[in-house]
């Protein structure tokens, strides 16, 4: 008599998960390589940005609620952007009361990598409400009409 015994193997059930997960990391890797984003290098926080393309330039929004205007600092060197500052913390005689405290203090790095095609003599920035807008004009030759190719 022979007993039907097999092996069981809880995580193989894991490896069809890992392989879909490192897909649409990889996929989203694509789709965002055009701008590199880093938030790294100062151990503070990072604002979110939003970078948005038209026919003629990019336009990168950060969220910078409760900073001053004189705390940002933009650079642009070797086709990467990048936005500093530092969000100062309010002293707050009753600090003792507090039960939870969220808001980020201190300072701030964001990178964007931007593509070739980009008028670095051009760039304007506005900040309003809280919300730095940089607007990057695209190279005049790059941004025309596309080309339609006919195939013979």
């Amino acid at each position: 008599m022979r007993l039907g015994l097999s092996v069981w193997e809880p995580y193989n059930g894991l490896n069809l998960f890992s392989e879909s997960f490192h897909k649409l990391i990889e996929d989203t890797a694509k789709t965002l390589s055009r701008f590199e984003v880093e938030d790294r290098g100062t151990g503070g926080w990072a604002p979110r940005v939003d970078i948005c393309e038209t026919n003629d330039s990019y336009i990168v929004s950060a969220d910078l609620p409760g900073i001053k205007k004189e705390d940002i600092e933009i650079n642009l060197k070797d086709n990467t952007l990048t936005v500093t500052g530092e969000k100062k913390y309010e002293a707050k005689s009753d600090k003792d009361n507090y039960v939870r405290v969220e808001r980020k203090y201190g300072k701030f790095l964001r990178r964007v990598s931007l593509s070739e095609n980009v008028d670095k003599g051009k760039i304007k920035a506005t900040y309003k409400d809280g919300v730095l807008e940089i607007k990057i004009p695209k190279r005049e030759e790059v941004a025309t009409k596309p080309v339609k190719v006919e195939v013979n």
